[in-house]
C-alpha cells in the first residue's frame, strides 16, 4: 500500500470531533482475525477485560492480569490498521494513585502500540485521570454498571435510577473535566443517557444505556452468538455462530467416526500422476 492510499489511524482526537456528528461504532476485539474483521467497520476496537470471561472462563473480569490485557492487546494492534485499539486497564491496575496507574498505562501503550486505555470510574478517578491526560495517556472513562465493582454494587444491575442519577450525572462531568476523551455509560436508563449524553461535550458511548449515546458498544462474541453462558438485555445478536460451529464440529465428528472424512480428495496420492 502506497503512501498516498494508505489508511488514516483514528486517533482519540477523531473520537472526540465525533461529538454530534456521527455515530461511534466500537466493538471488542481479543485476538488478530477478529480484529481484522472488526476494522474496517468500527472506529474504535476494545480490548475489553470481558476477554476474561469470554475467552479464559473466568467468572468475572476481576483475575484480569496486565500480562493478560498486553498479550491481546499486541494480537488486536497487529490486526488494526484504521479503527483505533483501546485496551482496559485491569483490575488493581491503576486504583491505588494515580502514579500507579500512569505507570501501568505507558506501559499498556508501549508494550502493544495502543493509543489509549479505558479505565472504570467517575468522581474518585478524575485526579488519576487529568493526572494520566497530562502526560501523554489519552484515556476512554467507564460509569454506570462498573464490572469490576460488581461484588461492590452486588451484582450487574442498573445503575442511576432515583437518587443515583445525580451521582451519575456528577460522574460523568467530572471525569470530562479530567481530559477524558470519551466515556462508556453501562447500564443507565436511556433517558439518563441522553441527559448525561446532551449534557458533554465529549462523546458518550453506550452498552444498555438507549440509543441516545453519541456511540455503542458491544462485546463481539455476544453479538455473534458465540458467547452464550449469559446474555444481557441489551445484546442483540445478530448472528447464532454457536450454533453454527456447533453443527459443523458435529458432522465433522460424525464424518471421522463413519471414516468418509478424509475422502480421496482430502489425501496424498503415493505416486505424483505421470504427465502425457
Amino acid at each position: 500500500m502506497s503512501a498516498s492510499t494508505a489508511l488514516k489511524p483514528v486517533l482519540p482526537p477523531d473520537i472526540r470531533a465525533m461529538k454530534g456528528r456521527q455515530p461511534v461504532v466500537v466493538l471488542t476485539a481479543y485476538t488478530t482475525p477478529v480484529a481484522r474483521l472488526v476494522d474496517g467497520h468500527c472506529d474504535v476496537v476494545l480490548v475489553g477485560d470481558s476477554l476474561g470471561m469470554v475467552l479464559h472462563g473466568l467468572p468475572s473480569t476481576l483475575g484480569v492480569t496486565m500480562e493478560m490485557m498486553i498479550l491481546h492487546g499486541r494480537a488486536v494492534v497487529r490486526g488494526t490498521q484504521k479503527a483505533m485499539p483501546v485496551i482496559d486497564m485491569p483490575f488493581g491496575s491503576y486504583e491505588e494513585s494515580p502514579e500507579q496507574a500512569f505507570r501501568n498505562a505507558s506501559r499498556l501503550m508501549a508494550e502493544t502500540g495502543a493509543p489509549a486505555v479505558k479505565l472504570e470510574g467517575g468522581v474518585h478517578m478524575a485526579e488519576t485521570i487529568a493526572f494520566l491526560s497530562r502526560r501523554g495517556v489519552p484515556v476512554m472513562a467507564h460509569v454506570g454498571l462498573t464490572p469490576q465493582s460488581v461484588n461492590t454494587f452486588g451484582g450487574y444491575k442498573v445503575v442511576g435510577r432515583g437518587a443515583e442519577a445525580e451521582k451519575l450525572m456528577a460522574d460523568a462531568q467530572a471525569i470530562e473535566a479530567a481530559g477524558a476523551f470519551s466515556v462508556v455509560l453501562e447500564k443507565v436508563p436511556a433517558g439518563l443517557a441522553g441527559r448525561i449524553t446532551a449534557a458533554l461535550a465529549i462523546p458518550t458511548i453506550g452498552i444498555g444505556a438507549g440509543v441516545d449515546c453519541d456511540g455503542q458498544v458491544l462485546v463481539v462474541d455476544d453479538m455473534l452468538g458465540l458467547f452464550t453462558d449469559f446474555r444481557p438485555k441489551f445484546v442483540k445478536r445478530y448472528a447464532e455462530l454457536g450454533r453454527e460451529a456447533d453443527a459443523a464440529i458435529a458432522a465433522y465428528a460424525a464424518e471421522v467416526r463413519a471414516r468418509s472424512f478424509p475422502a480421496p480428495e482430502h489425501a496424498f496420492p503415493d505416486e505424483l500422476p505421470v504427465k502425457k
